[in-house]
């Protein structure tokens, strides 16, 4: 089910969102921009920009095998989405950038950083960033460190310098992109919205993919079109949530749409998590309002050993606020974190009355006979069957 957007903003977003280097990257690099890549949200894209380099997020999109990362990952113990990103580093997809910086989001993707030094794949710039295993306010100052350490070495090797005026000014484009991005969101709340779910995908990863003053504009543009389309009647049978990691491409929502559901919000690493809040802006230290942000205002990963509370008020909340009619769980194979924290929200969301498909997959499409069958008994579950 596609919307039918008429709009050169969304097509130029679908471009962004299905590929992974594109022309507004091209554009950067042609222009002496440097290009500094990042494996997780808990990485501030603020002192990226503040650095006066282009925050690209690294990520799987579009990977049909992991290939090579297989010799440098247990693939019975790692979750495909990290070995299939890998792969394309080891593809030389990633040549483009200029430095990279691992977030330590779970244990898989902080072990990039151990296996992309000893690959060939060399980088001149590769940092880590230590993500906190619990959220409060000693936590959060040693995050404070954490960033600040980080910021030392950003203007140690590029020789930049980051003032806090760069940060203020970062943290206030990037919280009026969030701000754009969730009224993006707020559009699904109509019985009939303009833009779909797999839609909705591909214009937020294009947000990580891009620098984001032109992404400002763009969104801004489409927008202004979205209110003025003449939606046609309902024509979806479910509203669906999907909660999970990843969720780089629009395959899982492509599949619930094609069935006759549509996805009406999400609270995976690249929606609902990465357009959570914003950055408090009255403070005096903006690195202190970066780390408070992140570890104590966005709900965390399930590794998190006080994230649970946090991910099911907001699940129970959005399943509320969108009326939802059924949520879709999905895990990608070995994400231990993620499948733990499914099986817990099985149980609430269904004593709750709130149905939930747990769906366990590769990152790949691969299985999508098998994904297609589960998806459209479900969907005719909870809709009667009937559009």
């Amino acid at each position: 089910m596609k919307s039918g957007i008429k709009s050169d903003s969304f097509e130029k977003f679908t471009v962004i969102a299905g590929s992974i280097m594109n022309p507004s990257v091209q554009e950067c690099k042609d222009g002496g921009r440097k290009v500094l890549g990042y494996t997780c949200s808990f990485v501030p894209e603020e002192l990226i920009i503040a650095a006066g380099m282009l925050p690209f997020r690294i990520r799987a999109t579009d990977s049909e095998s992991a290939g090579r990362a297989d010799d440098y990952f247990e693939s019975a113990n790692i979750c495909s989405l990290i070995r299939h990103t890998f792969g394309k580093v080891l593809n030389s997809e990633y040549d483009f950038i200029d430095g990279a910086i691992v977030g330590g989001g779970c244990d898989g993707n902080r072990h990039i950083l151990d296996n992309w030094e000893k690959s060939p794949a060399k980088i001149a710039f590769l940092d880590r960033l230590f993500i906190p295993h619990a959220s409060n306010n000693l936590t959060a100052e040693f995050f404070l460190g954490q960033l600040s350490g980080l910021k030392s070495r950003i203007e140690g090797y590029f020789g930049v310098t980051i003032t806090d005026e760069k940060l203020w000014s970062a943290i206030r484009l990037c919280n009026e992109v969030r701000e754009l991005q969730r009224e993006l969101y707020g559009l699904r709340l109509s019985d009939n919205p303009p833009i779909t779910g797999s839609e909705t995908v591909a214009v937020i990863v294009a947000g990580s993919s891009m620098p984001k003053e032109e992404y400002r504009d763009d969104l801004k543009k489409l927008l202004r079109e979205l209110q003025e389309v003449q939606v046609p009647e309902k024509k979806y049978s479910a509203r669906i949530m999907i909660v999970g990691p990843g969720h780089d491409d629009t395959s899982m929502s492509d599949i619930v749409e094609e069935l006759g559901g549509l996805v009406v919000n999400d609270l995976t690493c690249f929606g609902g998590k990465v357009i959570f809040g914003s950055v408090k802006e009255d403070g005096s230290d903006p690195l202190k309002a970066l780390a408070d942000y992140q570890v104590l205002t966005r709900p965390f990963c399930p590794k998190n050993l006080s994230a649970h509370p946090v991910i099911n008020k907001e699940v129970f909340d959005k399943s509320k606020e969108f009326k939802v009619d059924g949520v879709i769980g999905q895990v990608f194979l070995c994400c231990e974190t993620w499948g733990g924290e499914i099986f817990i929200l099985n149980k609430e969301l269904r004593d709750a009355g709130i149905p939930l498909l747990r769906i366990e997959r590769e990152c790949t499409a691969d299985s999508t006979g098998q994904l297609r069958t589960r998806v459209q008994a479900f969907i005719e579950t909870i809709s009667g069957g009937a559009l």
